[in-house]
């Protein structure tokens, strides 16, 4: 399970707004804004709705700045919501996200530094702005400690890097050894950094060549020493250049994933200026209601790019294999076949041709080699299996049932019972759980629990933190054999402390089953699966041991029917074709609840805005 030795801090979503009280270029290739203002304090907004103070403790935190959109005097902003900011819909909020080079909470001040080349939003904004302007922005999001458990750290970024790595070397602990890698397009961009005796600085100038079409920071980290003890690498700039490092660190120098933290800041693309204006870039195009709808219902690019996903031709070009021929033989396809699924790329601007039969991939086709999209993409993948169920959609609609059986085969519970199927889904799960975990575990919640039942993906990951922050708590975590055998090979890697591991056990069964006596029993999104009388009748089980005063703890997605969002809606319809089911409403919820002789007694919201629900046995039951 991909996991990470940096601390997780979760803020609240909040929108802010600040002045502009200094700039400096603090080289010929970076300006400086510095901001402030009385909503980097604690404040209430018009609508009443309390708000935190901003806080910034990791070194890479990000956050998103709103501009307007040419020839309009002010931005699109998302509205401030109790535990989110809700995107209007309509013209989009024109955002780009910047790091925090620095932030003094005494002064109300943070340093936010823009690279100064080519043409965007962010950089016009910040070449022409002046003491005085106002700006909106949000975040950060989450933030992450310093790593720990590493004998050193790596750590390689571009100009666009240079602030995260300039804070990180500002508040590094003396003591700390690591080698640092800085690519810069001249010498003159060349920064004042802290030295400290443990860190190596190699500055890599790029000499007039464009960034993105060289690449000194990969070839000098792939040359670097390698250091004794385990490392810790940090990795942020240009995408393809942060993806080949870190190939070459995970298979050429053992590193293990969950040891490497990377971000690609930015891709290299073309930025098409407004015609009155070559320093704006132009973000609308026209668009035909003809050409709208072509878009909507185009199915030969979607299906075509899964073939090649699946094909594993977007990696095989990563890796400089272009030419057809080798293609063909490395892909097991018929090498006339691929040359037309490639030409087809061609004309999407997923590939590009370089000369007769080889192929490059574009900034667009760059994308598909991140892990995550070929997830999705690939019929294989956990994301990609659920999405095979939509051919079976019109029999879904037509019927209220599952579909997924009629297409594939087999059913979606049947997928789920493969070992290798659960594993890839329960890592995938557990990447997102300590976001959820954390606040949960310090929200209140758990107070006075001493014995916790578990119904969740990422079950590990939760009990990790539970039982870190309260010492007295055993957990009991319930799962089908399948999760089971995969939580208890895990549970040493997630917990790695014995004296907290012993206070956590696995339990095979479903949901279905009563489980173990107990204060408090947490299901998190496990209903989505299930019809309406299966959930209530879960629930119900679920409460039937629980100790007087007990409650279960609720977290389940509903479908906003005020505020529709696309991928809401693709999620209720997969869910259909999957399961027969797919996110209820919260009224639909509340009959759920109901129908299995529970009560509401309150709603909590924590982490990113997720709501957990306390619920109780009805005093008749």
């Amino acid at each position: 399970m991909p996991k990470t030795s940096r601390r997780l801090t979760v803020h609240p979503p909040t929108l802010r707004e600040v002045e502009v009280v200094r700039t400096v270029d603090i080289t010929p290739g970076m300006r400086r804004i510095t901001l402030a203002g009385e909503q980097v304090r604690a404040f209430t907004t018009a609508d009443g709705l309390a708000r935190p103070a901003f806080e910034s403790p990791g070194f890479d935190d990000s956050v998103g700045f709103y501009f307007p959109y040419p020839g309009h005097p002010d931005p699109v902003l998302p509205v401030q919501g109790e535990a989110r900011l809700i995107v209007p819909k309509g013209p989009r909020p024109l955002s780009r996200v910047y790091t925090v080079r620095r932030w003094d909470p005494e002064a109300g001040e943070l340093d936010v530094d823009f690279v100064r080349h080519g043409v965007g939003a962010g950089t016009t904004w910040a070449s022409r702005t002046r003491p005085g302007d106002r700006i909106h922005f949000s975040g950060p999001s989450t933030s992450k400690a310093f790593p720990t458990g590493a004998d050193w750290l790596l750590v390689a970024g571009d100009d666009t890097a240079l602030p995260a790595i300039g804070r990180l070397l500002d508040e590094l602990p003396p003591a700390t050894r690591a080698q640092v890698f800085v690519e810069i397009a001249e010498e003159a961009h060349r920064q004042e950094l802290r030295e400290l005796p443990g860190v190596d600085v190699t500055w890599l100038v790029r000499s007039g060549a464009p960034a993105g079409t060289v690449s000194p920071l990969t070839e000098a980290v792939r040359r670097a020493e390698w250091w004794p003890g385990q490392a810790f690498a940090w990795l942020a700039g240009e995408h393809t250049a942060v993806r080949d490092i870190r190939r070459h660190l995970v298979e050429d120098r053992g590193v293990p994933k969950e040891d490497i933290d990377f971000a690609g800041y930015w891709r290299r693309s073309e930025v098409v200026a407004l015609d009155d204006d070559g320093a704006v870039p132009d973000p609308e195009r026209t668009v035909t209601p003809f050409q709208r709808l072509h878009d909507l219902t185009e199915l030969v690019a979607p299906l075509a790019i899964r073939t090649a996903v699946e094909l594993d031709v977007p990696d095989l070009l990563s890796r400089g294999v272009t030419g057809v021929t080798e293609l063909a033989a490395r892909a097991g396809a018929d090498e006339r076949a691929l040359g037309k699924l490639l030409r087809y790329l061609r004309t999407l601007d997923v590939v590009t041709e370089t000369k007769p039969g080889h192929y490059a991939l574009t900034p667009v086709g760059d994308v598909l080699t991140l892990d995550f999209i070929a997830d999705r993409l690939h019929s294989a993948g956990v994301v990609g299996r659920e999405l095979l169920g939509i051919h079976g959609l019109t029999e879904s609609i037509r019927t209220g049932r599952s579909a997924y059986a009629s297409v594939t085969g087999r059913t979606f519970a049947e997928v789920r019972a493969e070992q290798d199927y659960e594993d890839r889904h329960l890592e995938r799960l557990a990447k997102f759980q300590p976001a959820l975990a954390g606040p949960l575990a310090t929200s209140g919640l758990l107070d006075g629990v001493e014995h916790l039942v578990i119904h969740s993906g990422g079950a590990g990951a939760h009990a990790r933190e539970y039982v870190a922050a309260h010492e007295g708590l055993r957990v009991t975590i319930c799962a089908l054999p399948a999760q089971a055998d995969w939580l208890r090979r895990d549970l040493p890697d997630t917990i790695p402390d014995e004296r907290q591991r012993a206070r956590v056990g696995v339990r095979e069964q479903s949901v279905f089953e009563p489980g173990p006596e107990a204060d408090a029993v947490l299901i998190s999104r496990a209903f989505t699966t299930l019809p309406d009388a299966d959930a209530a009748h879960a629930l119900r089980r679920a409460a039937e041991n629980l100790l007087p005063g007990g409650r279960v703890l609720l977290i389940e997605e509903v479908f906003d029917t005020d505020a529709l969002d696309e991928h809401d809606g693709e999620a209720d319809l997969i869910g259909l074709v999957c399961h027969g089911s797919g996110l209820r409403t919260a009224a639909e919820l509340d009959a759920v609840i109901a129908s299995a002789g529970l009560t509401r007694g309150s709603a909590h919201i924590v982490g990113l805005g997720t709501t957990v629900h306390a619920l109780h046995r009805s005093p008749s039951r």
